[in-house]
């Protein structure tokens, strides 16, 4: 009898915390929902980011299916019972996520060529800027190339130009000729490198190359095409002009966009102090712009006197504040970080208009959803989550200075206020700046509190009072002022690299470990109880992931060019030289050693060329130079894992019981190659599958 009673006891108890559990259940989905906005941009970038996680290249039948759950997620709304409204709007939004994505693709994609191309090339000029390896670039549309069919030429290319150009003063809009070679959009370095292939794709570039002739002009520019890109070159030679070398650099960067005037030094010792964000159009400059435009308005409609007390002074300002951020838009080129920007000014500057809060978690959410929905690749791009997390990071800390600042004395309010900022905004993205670069500025905070108000009181005021001026030839003196402010960021920037300790490698993570970051912080923010936990649960198991995740012990070049081993010195490279692979493999392994540091650890033995080593418990031999096939009779031995940077003939088997053979001809069916330390083999194609951004002739 005791028994039963015991039984139906323990029933009761579980039906009782079963029902307890249903309704907190309930009551969180119901405030979420109530909330549903500020989760929307979570949901469209789950499903981006499923779209992109794929292996295979959806089809027409997956595509219909999510269309049919976000169908059936509209219609559930009032069949449903309120504890599940929450979790059906999510899935109809990730599957809407899904849709934008592919629709997105097809509508971007363009022919990428699939050969080596070497001749002339005639095309128009659409933008310039610099490589990394700090030379000239051009972006050329409406291309001719010979011996290729109208249909198959790729709508942009990119073009380094090697050798001095000084007979020819290039400009957005020209129409140009030059004798150069052209590829494909390199494959990633590593199996978990970075895709260029991707991003190219979505920017429509079919093809990358270099010359080393002089650029031709055909014709100038003509029209208004190009009208915003030639304009920004105009001001950027109008700035450099009055101030030559990198502090007028610096100043166009900051006040047009163009950065094509930074030498690559300017932007390490920038990017080494975690200022860079000041040269990369974004939320601060348009803020800082708007609320000049915003305060000088303001002050000129006040110095009328009694008009400034009969019209509405505050909303007059904000739409013409509004149509400078437009402006400024539109001339800096509309990159994602200054679109995101754009959208948050004009957000709360409508809400001065129509008289709402302007600065909220809401104008965030409209901004991130409409910029996913427009061009969804933004989710993948480190200026949409660094700008997202710095902004959504410095709105929920405003609650917290809100009841702070009346506490604390008058003259520390400012900067106190400044400095719990750009704490706040420099602990929000420094994760996700780790995992992007692969670096951590340790001084960072120092940098920004010596840098950025000169952005505010100096660099911006006097740049938009110059180049109001100019037309009349009274820019002199606020150009002298300008370079006194780009100057002290430049001095910030080399101080501050300059220190011992400045730079914190950091290994790369696994793309979950940046999916887990932005989600759960979100999670984080917004949620009450359980549902906070669950966020900091994503946040520690990213943490987790990322520490625990292993460098590949062996890395093949896409081309054989390079081989890398690690070892307990970091990693060895066979050969010095492939400095752009071997640069990517060094960063992503959190390796500060240079090229010819690593190529000098020894692992590696042998003469140019025949380079050997031992990997478990065989013999890895690296066979290089146009004498290569030659060589590789005496070292394909004893099972033998032979590296060889030449095309062998296809008949010749790749894996004998002599040794296994990696040459070009293999490599170009995998993609770059890895091995694990347990031995596991891991490619390209593995983990890459095949995308339109992988194989052209899907969209040809």
């Amino acid at each position: 009898m005791s028994e039963v009673f015991s039984q139906d006891h323990m029933a009761e108890r579980e039906s009782r915390w079963y029902a307890r559990a249903l309704t907190v259940l309930g009551h969180a989905s119901m405030q979420a929902y109530l909330q549903l906005m500020l989760w929307l941009p979570l949901g469209l970038g789950t499903g981006i980011g499923l779209w992109f996680g794929l292996k295979t290249e959806p089809d027409a039948p997956v595509y219909l299916m999510a269309g049919g759950i976000v169908a059936l997620a509209l219609l559930g709304r009032g069949r449903l019972p309120v504890a599940l409204w929450f979790p059906c709007a999510m899935i109809g939004v990730m599957a809407l996520g899904f849709c934008f994505a592919g629709l997105r693709a097809h509508l971007v994609a363009a022919p990428v060529l699939d050969f080596r191309y070497y001749g002339t090339i005639e095309g128009r000029v659409l933008s310039l800027d610099r490589s990394a390896s700090d030379r000239p670039r051009l972006l050329l549309d409406r291309l001719r190339l010979d011996r290729v069919a109208p249909e198959r030429l790729p709508a942009k290319v990119r073009v380094s130009l090697h050798g001095t150009q000084d007979h020819l003063a290039l400009r957005p809009g020209q129409r140009v000729m030059l004798t150069g070679y052209l590829m494909p959009p390199p494959p990633p370095a590593a199996p978990d490198a970075f895709d260029f292939r991707r991003i190219a794709f979505f920017q429509q570039i079919g093809a990358v190359g270099y010359s080393r002739t002089p650029v031709m002009l055909i014709d100038p520019p003509q029209g208004a095409a190009l009208l915003a890109n030639r304009l920004r070159e105009r001001l950027s030679r109008l700035i450099l002009a009055h101030l030559p070398g990198q502090n007028g650099a610096i100043a166009s960067a900051i006040l047009t966009g163009d950065r094509s005037a930074l030498s690559e030094s300017t932007n390490e010792v920038m990017r080494a102090a975690n200022i860079y964000h000041v040269v990369a159009i974004s939320g601060l400059h348009v803020g800082l712009l708007t609320g000049l435009v915003f305060a000088f308005v303001r002050l000129c409609l006040a110095g009328l006197g009694r008009p400034a007390l009969l019209w509405p002074s505050r909303k007059i300002a904000a739409v013409v504040a509004i149509l400078a951020a437009s402006a400024y838009l539109w001339l800096s080129g509309g990159q994602v970080s200054t679109q995101r920007a754009w959208v948050m000014a004009a957000v709360m500057l409508g809400a001065v208009i129509f008289d709402r809060r302007a600065l909220s978690l809401r104008n965030v959410a409209l901004a991130a959803i409409v910029i996913l929905m427009a061009t969804p690749e933004a989710l993948l791009n480190p200026g949409f989550q660094l700008s997202f997390a710095a902004t959504v990071a410095l709105i929920s800390g405003l609650a917290l200075w809100a009841r702070l600042a009346p506490r604390l004395p008058h003259v520390l309010r400012v900067p106190i206020g400044f400095a719990s900022s750009s704490l706040i905004a420099g602990l929000a993205t420094a994760p996700l700046t780790a995992a992007t670069f692969h670096r951590m500025a340790d001084y960072g905070l120092v940098a920004n509190l010596l840098a950025v108000p000169a952005m505010g009181m100096v660099i911006m005021p006097a740049g938009l009072l110059a180049l109001a001026l100019a037309p009349l030839g009274l820019g002199g003196p606020a150009f002298w002022l300008l370079g006194l402010g780009t100057g002290w960021l430049l001095g910030v920037a080399r101080m501050v690299a300059g220190w011992p300790g400045s730079v914190t490698a950091v290994k790369a993570p696994p793309e979950l470990v940046v999916a887990l970051l932005g989600a759960g912080a979100v999670v984080f923010i917004l949620s009450r109880g359980i549902g906070r936990g669950g966020g900091a649960l994503a946040l520690c198991l990213a943490a987790l992931i990322w520490w625990q995740v292993p460098r590949p012990a062996l890395i093949v070049a896409p081309e054989a060019e390079q081989v890398g081993l690690m070892t307990p010195a970091g990693r060895a490279l066979s050969r010095d030289g492939a400095g752009f692979v071997a640069g990517i493999w060094l960063e992503a392994d959190g390796d500060m050693a240079g090229i010819s540091e690593a190529a000098s650890r020894p692992a590696w033995a042998g003469d140019k060329g025949i380079r050997h080593s031992h990997w478990r418990s065989v013999d890895l031999v690296h066979l290089t130079g146009k004498a290569a096939p030659d060589h590789l009779s005496e070292y394909c031995r004893d099972g033998a894992l032979v590296i060889i940077a030449a095309e062998l003939p296809p008949d010749l088997p790749r894996d004998t019981v002599q040794c296994r053979i990696w040459d070009r001809a293999r490599l170009a069916q995998t993609g770059a190659v890895s091995w694990g330390e347990d031995g596991s083999l891991t490619s390209v194609r593995e983990r890459v599958g095949r995308r339109l951004w992988t194989t052209p002739e899907l969209y040809q």
